[in-house]
This record gives structure tokens, C-alpha cells and sequence, in this order.
């Protein structure tokens, strides 16, 4: 399994990526509800490092939009999340 995996926060910013309503989010809008979920403040520098590192291993794409960078997953992105959410069902003996 990627290293990328290794991280809850990175797996967790690539679910909130697959389940914004248009495909992308800005990347503040992508840690203000990453902060809701974890109900904590996360330091920017932190958060995008985390976003940095999926982008670099191509899981992650970004685009500008005026002020502000625009973040969606990569078909590898969307491919490794599904394989981690399969093996969490497995695990948890759910069926499909």
C-alpha cells in the first residue's frame, strides 16, 4: 500500500475531495471542514504539507481560480482512496 495511506489526515482529506459536491474544493474551504470533523484547529503549515505530499505522489490535483487554488482528486487519488475504503469494509466484515 502507498505510503500516502500511512497518514489519517491525508486519508481524510481525499475523502472530503471525493465527496465535495462539484469535484474540487478551495483549500481553505477543504480545512475548515477538516477542522469540523477533527473539532480542532490545524496549523496551515501542517495541513499543507499534507496536501503538498498528495499532490506531489499524484493523488491530488490543484488549479488556481482567481485568489484561490482549487484542489481535486486524481484518478490514481480516487483509485487508492476506493481500494482503502475496500479494505476497510473487509476488515470490518461489511458486505458490498
Amino acid at each position: 500500500m502507498a505510503k500516502w495511506l500511512q497518514s489519517g489526515r491525508r486519508r481524510d482529506m481525499c475523502v472530503l475531495l471525493a465527496a465535495a459536491e462539484d469535484g474540487e474544493l478551495s483549500g481553505q474551504r477543504l480545512k475548515t471542514r477538516l477542522e469540523r470533523r477533527y473539532d480542532t484547529r490545524i496549523e496551515p503549515k501542517s495541513f499543507y504539507g499534507a496536501l503538498d505530499a498528495l499532490e506531489s505522489a499524484g493523488f491530488v490535483a490543484h488549479r488556481e481560480d482567481g485568489i484561490a487554488d482549487k484542489y481535486s482528486l486524481t484518478e490514481a487519488g480516487d483509485r487508492r482512496l476506493r481500494e482503502q475504503f475496500e479494505w476497510m469494509r473487509e476488515a470490518l466484515g461489511e458486505e458490498g
